[in-house]
């Protein structure tokens, strides 16, 4: 068997597997990871124009806000907006790839528990106990991961996470987006901002994520099989 064909029977495995316990307790903890990536996208590019994260919030029901300050006008409430969904996506493509295609493996999940570790801080101050116990717990886990797990089971492990994060965001934009929209979601902002349909939006989105799902599928299975540093 070839080592394309062994990591496209790899991808259609770990899809199979996600979509089977996706409503488990499994995949549940990814779900809540991927609200941290959301918020702390919003969170970053507010920085970027010039504003500050001023709490995060992450709940049990698999929902999250980011509170921030930011300097007036359309365009920074705009980019702020746009970050969560298409922010948590592309971060969620970083690690698949990451993880796919180099042999940063530890540091990959160094970096991962330090993310994890910034965002608990902004969450203690909002008090939300969950949130604080999930990425106090998660960080804990990204570093006993790197001493304990064997490298080979740790960039399957980090693969897991980085393509079902992005499977998750594809799913959520549909849902909050599309199915639903109104309801108050990013889009429903930039909505009111612009005045397109915040369905619209969502159907933009959705076609933006699919298109970046695709390519970093395709990316993986053309390289080469990853080689993993001891």
């Amino acid at each position: 068997m070839s080592k394309t064909t062994k990591e496209i029977l790899m991808l259609i495995g770990m899809f199979i597997i996600a979509i089977a316990l996706w409503d488990t307790i499994v995949i549940y903890p990814i779900k809540i990871f991927v609200v941290m990536l959301h918020e702390i996208s919003h969170g970053l590019m507010a920085e970027l124009m010039g504003g500050d994260i001023v709490k995060i919030e992450i709940n049990h029901m698999i929902g999250g806000s980011c509170t921030t300050t930011r300097p007036p006008g359309f365009w920074p409430a705009f980019m702020i907006a746009s970050a969560g969904y298409l922010g948590s996506l592309i971060l969620g493509a970083i690690i698949f790839l990451t993880a796919a295609r180099t042999s940063y493996i530890k540091f990959l999940a160094g970096v991962i528990g330090i993310g994890s570790l910034i965002i608990t801080y902004y969450v203690i101050k909002s008090g939300e106990l969950f949130g604080i116990l999930f990425c106090a717990g998660f960080t804990l886990f990204m570093f006993a991961s790197i001493k304990y797990l064997p490298l080979n089971i740790l960039q399957l492990l980090l693969k897991f996470i980085g393509l079902t994060s992005c499977l998750y965001v594809i799913l959520d934009i549909k849902s909050d987006l599309i199915s639903r929209s109104g309801i108050g979601s990013d889009a429903d902002q930039i909505a009111q901002m612009t005045g397109i349909p915040s369905i619209i939006i969502g159907i933009v989105w959705l076609v933006i994520a699919i298109v970046v799902v695709y390519y970093l599928l395709k990316k993986t299975v053309r390289s080469r099989k990853s080689r993993v540093r001891r």
